[in-house]
């Protein structure tokens, strides 16, 4: 994985995700899933792309269940985007690269 992407935990959420300085995507994620591995090269990708102006972080619903239930994860991959500590997009399964660049490119 790339070290561009940040695997936060239930305790380093807060200051991970909604301290940032910069909007972040959250990929809400379990090794289990699928659809979860098959994102994974896209949201490489849009780390290096995206590099300093939108950090990438994930969360293992499976090892930080109070993140998920935080925010009331039902399906993953669930992403959000929060900006300033607050959310203020999300999508749902399996996105493409320029879906997913459309939606980061609202928040920028």
């Amino acid at each position: 994985m790339s070290d561009l992407i940040v695997n936060t935990t239930d305790s380093d959420f807060d200051a991970d995700v909604l301290q940032s300085d910069v909007p972040v995507l959250v990929d809400f994620w379990a090794a289990w899933c699928g659809p979860c591995k098959a994102i994974a090269p896209v949201l490489e990708d849009l780390a290096d792309e995206y590099q300093g102006k939108v950090k990438v972080v994930k969360v293992d619903v499976d090892n930080h269940p109070q993140s998920a239930s935080r925010f009331g994860i039902r399906n993953i991959p669930t992403l959000f985007v929060f900006k300033n500590g607050e959310k203020v997009d999300s999508v749902v399964g399996l996105q493409s690269k320029a879906e997913l660049a459309k939606v980061l490119d609202k928040h920028v």
